[in-house]
């Protein structure tokens, strides 16, 4: 069998967790922070578990 290639822009925004979810950062953390609440800005700096339904679509993209 071939081996399968890396989408190398899903590779740099997700990561696998060891039971093989994928995690993503957050939106909306970059700039104009000041309007924002503390305890927001706290949460948007955590990694969340994708999506079930982008799972699916997700593991296609980072095989390994």
């Amino acid at each position: 069998m071939p081996k399968l290639k890396t989408h190398k822009g899903a590779s740099k925004r997700f990561k696998k967790t060891g039971t093989g979810k994928v995690v993503r950062r957050h939106a909306f953390a970059r700039h104009i922070l000041t309007s924002k609440a503390r305890s927001r800005k706290r949460k948007l700096g955590q990694g969340v578990v994708a999506d079930d339904t982008d799972q699916a679509k997700l593991h296609s993209m980072l095989p390994y």
